[in-house]
């Protein structure tokens, strides 16, 4: 019989590469990983990884047997959600992960009707960066978590994991100013000369505000490092620079900021564990971000699309 917790590290291997990056997703030590997969070996009667250069590869057998441990994860999953279907009532610790702008606007709300239909639910909501956040899926830390991607910065399909779509956004580029001003045909080019204001490098706002200027033929001049859009707005209305602000961090608009819409889209989804999206918990709590973010888009002064 193949130890499911060894499965899921020999997954995780083919996806990390190595066992230090193993290790550190699980925060084992690679001794321990390295003897769990020894172990996984020994069950499986077969090699499953052989040496390359001073790490190791998965062997034929390793990676098939990988690929079909994605298909146990999801059965599991699965399994787990008819179980919890047939009991009474839903009780239990749920973990919801999204990003700042969505801990602003649109989870309030869904946590008020969740544990307004739901009172048997332990919520518990972590703000994180959405690179971060199917890794936790994965690692069993949040159970359904708002993603986003941009079509400037798209992201590849996940086979851990299922979602579905929630809200397509307009990005804007923010810039000090009167409403009535007269508007560049090309936003960001016509930006060219300004300071900016992005995200901290290695975020994903960061290399979309960085490829948005590259493909209007320029390097912006970086003024500020800033993530929150409330203050990155703050700091377009004292003339500090123009700013990438997406529809829903520019809910609080202050006076001196206008908005030029651009053609790049951000995109939100909500996601959670493949198998999992039957289960009563994880149903419930889809429905309420539904509800909260369409009761967002109605009340929204900018228009969205939503999915």
């Amino acid at each position: 019989m193949l130890d499911i917790r060894r499965l899921r590290l020999l997954r995780d291997l083919a996806r990390l590469g190595t066992i230090a990056a193993v290790a550190q997703a699980h925060t084992y030590t690679p001794s321990a990983v390295s003897q769990q997969l020894t172990a996984l070996q020994r069950e499986a009667g077969v090699p499953l990884l052989e040496k390359s250069g001073r790490g190791v590869a998965l062997t034929p057998a390793g990676v098939a047997l990988a690929e079909h441990t994605e298909a146990v994860l999801a059965a599991l999953e699965a399994a787990s959600a008819s179980l919890a279907a047939a009991r009474t009532g839903l009780s239990g610790m749920v973990q919801i992960g999204a990003f700042p702008t969505a801990v602003h606007t649109l989870l309030p709300t869904a946590l008020v009707t969740l544990g307004r239909d739901h009172p048997g639910l332990d919520l518990m909501v972590t703000e994180l960066d959405p690179a971060a956040a199917p890794e936790a899926l994965r690692e069993r830390r949040l159970d359904v978590a708002l993603l986003h991607d941009y079509d400037l910065a798209p992201a590849e399909p996940d086979p851990t994991l299922d979602s579905t779509p929630l809200l397509d956004e307009t990005v804007f580029l923010a810039v000090p100013g009167a409403d009535d001003a007269t508007a560049p045909s090309d936003p960001v080019g016509g930006y060219r000369d300004a300071d900016w204001i992005v995200a901290s490098p290695g975020t994903l706002c960061h290399t979309v505000a960085m490829r948005a200027c590259r493909s209007a033929g320029f390097t912006p001049r970086i003024r500020h490092h800033v993530d929150d859009f409330t203050a990155v707005l703050t700091l377009v209305a004292a003339d500090q620079g123009v700013a990438l602000v997406p529809q829903l961090g520019a809910g609080r608009l202050p006076g001196g900021v206008r908005l030029l819409p651009l053609a790049a889209r951000r995109r939100t989804r909500i996601a959670y564990r493949r198998g999992s999206g039957g289960h009563p918990a994880v149903v419930a709590c889809v429905r309420a971000i539904r509800a909260a973010a369409e009761d967002h888009v109605r009340k929204s002064p900018v228009r969205f699309r939503e999915k």
